[in-house]
């Protein structure tokens, strides 16, 4: 495995873009999507979320590539992610035709889940502004041109409709081409596929798409259903995580696909929806790089891996050590899952604190 070289930051207009939708999610707080009265309301997505991290826990100058309609819907994400900090200028209004024929925002029902009831998300995202982009919408010579050290996107905007992951090509081919890191994470999500091909159309896209990226992030699942690489040695309840087996896992990956540069994965056993191990594992320069699992308690798993990837890379961007690298982003992504929301609450001085094994005694 090769390298990873970063430009310099002085040298950049922004530290990480990402590609991908944000949609407004509805949360029920404590109880249920099918007998709650009211919601609480987030901002949200897979690719969105890892920049905010990098914009509101980690202080870097991050940027989103997405879309909206124009309507106070859309107005209420756009005012919902002014407030999380990412540079907005490169988002795209789409017009509102009255009742969203042609075009609309995307909304994503989640529910937390709490001891043996599970979380449960039920996303209202068909023919949203942003899966409506198409190779050529957007001036990625221009973005990356300006300088980009980072461009990130992932599994979730590809599989958006039959003109999105032609975009993301588009983009990463477009990052590379200027000398920019590309990360991707694979996020595998069953309803994105089932209506286009199923896991066999996700494994012919998503092959492909990896085969031009520096930085691979994904869970076994995700290994599995995206690019047919098995976990081996582990027993479908996930009770336990063999290290080994997951070394194994991200060898094989490499080996699939020797452009990378980074392969990192996430190591979750849930024995309930409120208490998790939580841990991590990366190949970097062939070296495996482990962070033990640890028990740590949850408010809301949503956007822990999204977590995981923002801390991480903000250590590769910081230059510190890639071992550094990834007990940051477990320690982010642990402190992500104790507030609600999909996106990150926590300070650096709280995830170094984690980082060092910091108790929870009340700070003041």
């Amino acid at each position: 495995m090769e390298e990873l070289v970063l430009k310099a930051a002085e040298s950049t207009k922004w530290d990480c873009v990402s590609l991908g939708e944000v949609m407004l999610r509805l949360d029920p707080g404590e109880g249920r999507i099918h007998t709650t009265r009211t919601f609480a309301v987030w901002e949200g997505g897979g690719e969105y979320n890892v920049a905010r991290g990098l914009r509101r826990c980690f202080g870097l100058r991050t940027a989103v590539v997405t879309a909206l309609v124009e309507n106070p819907v859309g107005r209420l994400v756009e005012d919902l992610m002014l407030q999380g900090g990412v540079d907005t200028s490169l988002l795209r209004w789409l017009p509102y035709d009255g009742v969203g024929r042609a075009v609309r925002n995307g909304l994503n029902f989640t529910e937390r889940g709490f001891g043996v009831r599970a979380a449960v998300g039920c996303s209202d995202r068909g023919n949203t502004a942003v899966s409506q982009l198409k190779p050529g919408d957007i001036d990625w010579g221009a973005i990356f041109g300006g300088g980009v050290r980072w461009f990130h996107t992932g599994g979730i905007f590809a599989a958006l409709s039959s003109t999105s992951a032609a975009v993301c090509a588009e983009a990463i081919h477009a990052a590379r081409s200027h000398g920019t890191v590309t990360s991707y994470d694979l996020n595998y999500r069953e309803s994105l596929w089932k209506g286009i091909g199923g896991k066999q159309k996700a494994q012919e896209l998503n092959r492909e798409m990896v085969r031009h990226l520096d930085v691979l992030f994904g869970n076994e699942e995700d290994f599995s259903a995206m690019l047919g690489i098995e976990l081996e040695g582990v027993a479908e309840d996930f009770e336990e995580l063999p290290v080994p087996a997951y070394a194994k896992m991200l060898r094989d990956v490499s080996a699939a696909y020797p452009n990378l540069k980074m392969i990192a994965t996430t190591l979750r056993t849930a024995q309930t929806a409120s208490r998790n191990a939580w841990g991590a594992m990366a190949l970097y320069k062939d070296e495996i790089l482990h962070v033990p699992q640890r028990e740590v308690e949850i408010m809301d798993r949503v956007g822990g891996g999204d977590s995981f990837a923002s801390g991480l890379i903000y250590g590769l961007l910081a230059g510190k050590s890639p071992q550094w690298a990834v007990e940051c982003g477990v320690a982010h992504g642990a402190l992500a899952m104790t507030t609600p929301g999909d996106t990150s609450m926590a300070t650096l001085a709280e995830v170094l604190r984690v980082m060092k094994g910091g108790s929870a005694r009340i700070a003041r």
